[in-house]
C-alpha cells in the first residue's frame, strides 16, 4: 500500500517512528473519539437508573449491559459494509468526518433522552458512527505510511486510542460527581468535535493509486480479499481481545477468591492498559525491524501462559503481575497485526480488508465475556485455559500459513 510518489514529510531518518502529519492527525482524532465515547462507560449505568423503567422490567444492570454491548455489536456488524463503501467511493476522509459527526450528535442527544429506548437508539447511532470511522481511518493510515515504518505508525495510532480509553472514564466520573450528567455528555461531544476539526484541517487525501472509477465495484463480501495475511492478523487480534476480556464477567468470583474489593479488580484492567501504553510503540518499531510475523507470534506466546495462570491466582499481586504480562503480550500483537494487514492489503480494497482485521477486536471483546460466563459454570479455571489455547492456535496458524512481509533486520518489504 505504499504510494508511488511519497510526499516530502515521509522522509525517513534513523529515528523515524512513522509519525507523519496524517498519522498524528488520525491519532489525535482517535484520542478525541476514544475520550468522548469512553466517558460514557462510567455514567451509563447511573444514567439508566435515573430514567423511568422500560416497557420490559429489566434490572438496571441488565439495561446498562445491553447499552454497552449494543454499541460494540453494531460497530462490528456495520464495519464490512462501511469498508466496502469506502473502497467503492475511493474516499476516506468524508467517512471519518461523517462518522465522528454522527457519534458526536448521538452523544449530545443523551441530554434529551427520557426513556431506555431513547438511549438504545442513540447507542446504535454511536456504533454506526464508529463503524464508519474505523475502516476509513485504517485505510488512510495504510495509504499514508511506509512499510519500513508502518509498525511504528500503527503503534502511535493505537496508543492514542488506549490513552483515550484510559482517561475517558476518569474524566467522565469526575465531571459526573461535580457537575452532573449533562456536563459529561457535552464534554464528550466536545472531544469528538475537536477530533473532527483536526481531521478536517490536518488531513489532505489523495485517491488510491491504480484504482479508476470504471474498475470500482461495491461488494461487501469478496472471498478474493481473504488472504492468509488478512485472516491471520484478524485471528491474532481476536485471540488477544478474547484473552484479556475473559475475566470481565467474573469480578465477583475474583473478589471473593482473593478477598479484594472493586478497586483492586479495576486496577487489574488498568495495569494491562498501562503496560500496553508503555510498550506499544517499541513493539511496533520492533516489527518494522524484525518482521511483523515474528513479533506477533512472540506476543501471542507471551500472553498464552499468563492467561492460563490467571485462573490459578491466589493473591491480588499475582493477578496484577499476570495482567501486566498480558499487557506486554498484547502490545506485541495489536500494532504489528494492523501493520501486517496494511502490508498485504491491495489497492482499492483497503477499507474492506482493514475492516476484517479490526472486526477481530470487536468480536474478541464480545466473545471473551460470553465464553467466560458459560465455561465458568463448569470450572473457574476453564475460561482461561480455553483462551490460552486460542492464543496458541493463533500463534501456530500465523507460523504455518501467514507470510512475512518484511525481511528480518532490514526493514524492507518482501511483498510488494
Amino acid at each position: 500500500m505504499d504510494l508511488e510518489q511519497p510526499p516530502p514529510y515521509r522522509h525517513r531518518t534513523g529515528f523515524d517512528i512513522g509519525a507523519n502529519r496524517t498519522v498524528l492527525a488520525l491519532a489525535m482524532a482517535r484520542l478525541g473519539d476514544a475520550l468522548g465515547n469512553s466517558m460514557l462507560f462510567v455514567v451509563i449505568p447511573l444514567y439508566v437508573a435515573s430514567l423511568p423503567a422500560p416497557w420490559l422490567p429489566f434490572p438496571d444492570a441488565l439495561q446498562a449491559g445491553i447499552l454497552i454491548s449494543v454499541y460494540g455489536l453494531i460497530t462490528t456488524a456495520v464495519q464490512p459494509l462501511a469498508g466496502a463503501w469506502v473502497d467503492w467511493s475511493d474516499r476516506r476522509k468524508p467517512f471519518i468526518l461523517g462518522g465522528l459527526l454522527l457519534a458526536g450528535i448521538a452523544i449530545v442527544s443523551f441530554v434529551f433522552a427520557q426513556q431506555f429506548r431513547d438511549l438504545l437508539f442513540l447507542r446504535i447511532f454511536q456504533g454506526i458512527g464508529l463503524a464508519l470511522t474505523i475502516p476509513a481511518g485504517m485505510a488512510l493510515l495504510a495509504a499514508n505510511t511506509e512499510k519500513a515504518t508502518r509498525g511504528g505508525s500503527m503503534a502511535i495510532y493505537t496508543t492514542a486510542r488506549l490513552v483515550g480509553f484510559g482517561l475517558g472514564p476518569l474524566i467522565g466520573g469526575a465531571l459526573h460527581d461535580t457537575l452532573g450528567f449533562n456536563a459529561v455528555f457535552y464534554t464528550a461531544a466536545a472531544f469528538i468535535a475537536i477530533a473532527t476539526l483536526l481531521v478536517q484541517l490536518w488531513i489532505k487525501e489523495r485517491p488510491s493509486r491504480g484504482t479508476t472509477e470504471a474498475h470500482r465495484t461495491f461488494r461487501v463480501f469478496d472471498r478474493t480479499l481473504l488472504s492468509p495475511g488478512i485472516l491471520g492478523a484478524g485471528l491474532a487480534v481476536f485471540a488477544m481481545a478474547s484473552a484479556f476480556s475473559v475475566m470481565t464477567p467474573l469480578e465477583q468470583e475474583f473478589n471473593e477468591r482473593l478477598e479484594q474489593g472493586a478497586f483492586a479488580f479495576g486496577a487489574a484492567f488498568s495495569v494491562l492498559i498501562l503496560t500496553r501504553l508503555l510498550l506499544q510503540v517499541p513493539f511496533g518499531r520492533l516489527s518494522d525491524r524484525f518482521g511483523r510475523k515474528t513479533v506477533i507470534i512472540s506476543g501471542l506466546m507471551i500472553m498464552a501462559p499468563a492467561t492460563a495462570l490467571i485462573g490459578e491466582v491466589q493473591t491480588t499481586a499475582q493477578l496484577l503481575g499476570l495482567r501486566a504480562i498480558q499487557g506486554i503480550g498484547s502490545a506485541g500483537i495489536a500494532a504489528p497485526a494492523f501493520a501486517l494487514a496494511a502490508d498485504v492489503s491491495t489497492d482499492g480494497n483497503t477499507g474492506r480488508q482493514m475492516a476484517l482485521t479490526t472486526m477481530g477486536f470487536g468480536l474478541g471483546i464480545a466473545t471473551g465475556p460470553i465464553m467466560a460466563g458459560g465455561l465458568a459454570i463448569i470450572s473457574f479455571r476453564l475460561p482461561f485455559l480455553v483462551a490460552a489455547t486460542l492464543l496458541l492456535v493463533a500463534a501456530w496458524t500465523l507460523y504455518r500459513y501467514v507470510p512475512e512481509t518484511l525481511e528480518s533486520g532490514t526493514g524492507e518489504g518482501r511483498l510488494q
